[in-house]
């Protein structure tokens, strides 16, 4: 019994070492590939490759387990499976013109004991096609909202979907779903306010899949805007005087074009003469009685919209004056508030004639003053002189003056 226990386990540590040293083998022999992704049409390359092969065979298997190249051969009768390389360490198959139907895992094999497998997952991908683009309503008006709608259909996998309006992102809402052969459509809806601003502004649906780049559809925005008026005096350029004549232009601008001008006068009557050619106003020999406001109003589908201007009719120039050739956009025709005043020669006259009097006045007040404080020299040498009889007599006086010399001073005045 000793002896037949002895041998049990001499076989059992032969048995171990054995697989041991198989096992060690096998390890060695390390059998790798790598998953696949290819688009749908284009081609694909499965590698099975052995590091350390010890001579042992190669093989490929399809998704259904059967073989496509055992070793260099190819059992499978399907031409568009071709050998790239074969060697003791590497098989190398391509797979043209690739379809939905050849998804799923291929094995890689090596004829070991036990056999080695390895994996490679082959993933179809299918672009999807055109996206549409489409729009709730043609035309939107402004400070309404609008709702654009794009489509991606028949990808793998589901496709993602943006939006841009210019340079602005905006978020839409995104629904999903699943066709035949794991295909999928993808819709996204997206929700905005528009401006006047907006109108011709493109709006880009993009969509973002591995298999595309670059895969958008566009959309220019069509927004309906109430008129823009601006009234433009064509006539005079600058005051509006008395028998003058005035002739304004009302220009408007809107989408669609404003189907209506009209000219009024706001709290009055315009005057009987006035004379409204399209979006002119035309009123000749002006006078004081035509001041106020004169309002020119445009009007589409939209809305309605306006522009004033102010008349101020001044009096008459006494003087002809002087022409200016620089027109003046002015919406007040009064001076003071945009209009250019015009030289009146008569005024200036006055002012002239006032400065020169004042100059004049000036003059004779210094000659006074000056008259009054100019300098006097007086000496009493011939004292007495004044009261002689005649001039013997005074220079007489005037030599007994001498004698005194304690009189003989001189002032200065």
């Amino acid at each position: 019994m000793a002896i037949t226990g002895s041998g049990s386990l001499a076989i059992y540590l032969s048995v171990f070492v054995i697989s041991a040293a198989f096992l060690r083998k096998v390890e060695g022999q390390n059998l790798a590939t790598d998953n696949v992704s290819v688009i749908e049409g284009e081609m694909a390359t499965i590698s099975c490759r052995v590091k350390d092969n010890d001579g042992s065979v190669i093989q490929l298997l399809n998704p259904n387990r059967q073989t496509i190249y055992f070793k260099d051969v190819r059992p499978l009768k399907d031409s568009r499976f071709q050998l790239v390389n074969f060697s003791d360490n590497e098989l190398r198959v391509s797979l043209s013109n690739v379809s939905l139907s050849d998804e799923g895992r291929y094995v890689c094999q090596l004829y070991t004991d036990p056999p080695q497998e390895a994996y490679a997952d082959v993933t179809v991908l299918v672009p999807p096609g055109n996206p549409i683009i489409e729009s709730r309503e043609d035309t939107v008006s402004e400070g309404n909202e609008t709702e654009l709608t794009c489509t991606a259909m028949g990808s793998k996998p589901a496709a993602s979907i943006r939006w841009m309006k210019e340079e602005e992102e905006l978020t839409g809402e995104t629904t999903v779903e699943e066709t035949y052969d794991r295909m999928f459509t993808v819709t996204s809806r997206v929700r905005f306010s528009v401006t006047k601003e907006d109108d011709g502004v493109p709006v880009d649906c993009i969509i973002d899949h591995p298999a595309v780049k670059d895969l958008l559809a566009q959309r220019h925005l069509e927004v309906l805007y109430k008129p823009e008026v601006k009234i433009v005096v064509t006539y005079p350029d600058g005051l509006t005087r008395e028998g003058d004549n005035l002739d304004l232009t009302c220009i408007a601008e809107g989408k669609p074009h404003p189907h209506q001008i009209n000219w009024l006068r706001v709290e009055e009557d315009v005057p009987p003469h006035a004379v409204v050619t399209g979006s002119d106003l035309y009123i000749e020999n002006l006078n004081k009685s035509y001041n106020g406001t004169y309002r020119c109003v445009a009007s589409n589908t939209v809305g309605e919209a306006y522009d004033d201007y102010i008349l101020y009719v001044y009096d008459a120039p006494t003087t002809i004056p002087t022409p200016t050739t620089n027109p003046v956009n002015t919406q007040d025709s009064r001076a003071g508030e945009g209009a250019p005043q015009k030289i009146d020669h008569a005024v200036i006259g006055g002012v002239v004639a006032v400065v020169m009097f004042a100059i004049l006045c000036a003059l004779i007040v210094l000659g006074r003053y000056f008259a009054r404080h100019k300098g006097t020299y007086f000496t009493h040498e011939a004292k007495g002189a004044d009261d002689a009889a005649d001039a013997d007599t005074a220079i007489i006086n005037a030599e007994g003056g001498h004698n005194n010399s304690d009189e003989k001073k001189e002032y200065y005045i």
